[in-house]
């Protein structure tokens, strides 16, 4: 995947009302948790192999076990087929936020890294703004 010049507010508009209402509230917020960071639009195949469209905020550099050197975003939003995914690129000791937050976020799927929102209704959007905030704060205090 790689930075494209199409910006999130765009890609944002061009979706269908119902979908362009629930990005621009998670949007919002993940913007307002994460203050002064760059934020892109990411396209390309995403590692499950399938074409994304991943808005990025904040920017994170790491190397691989490969020893390559990737470029990727402390935070990421999509819409994927039927459901709205946030991916929370910060770890605290050995778990990921989204792991530590996971019973508090709602009626929401969670992974290592990522939170699968089906019903925007149905997510504790206090929750998730504490948890990107905390990855905000995490990141930044570590120099990342």
């Amino acid at each position: 995947m790689e930075i494209v010049e199409t910006t999130p507010e765009e890609y944002i508009e061009s979706q269908e009302p119902k979908i362009k209402a629930v990005l621009t509230t998670l949007h919002e917020l993940i913007k307002t948790a994460f203050p002064n960071q760059d934020i892109n639009l990411w396209q390309g195949i995403f590692w499950s192999g399938s074409e994304q469209s991943i808005i990025g905020y904040g920017h994170w550099s790491y190397q691989r076990s490969d020893k390559k050197q990737v470029e990727w975003f402390l935070v990421g939003l999509t819409r994927q087929k039927n459901y709205y995914s946030v991916y929370v690129n910060a770890v605290e000791g050995k778990k990921y936020l989204t792991e530590i937050y996971s019973d508090r976020l709602g009626k929401v799927r969670t992974g290592k890294s990522c939170i699968n929102i089906t019903n925007i209704d149905n997510v504790d959007l206090d929750v998730l703004s504490e948890l990107i905030a905390h990855a905000y704060k995490t990141t930044t205090e570590n120099g990342s």
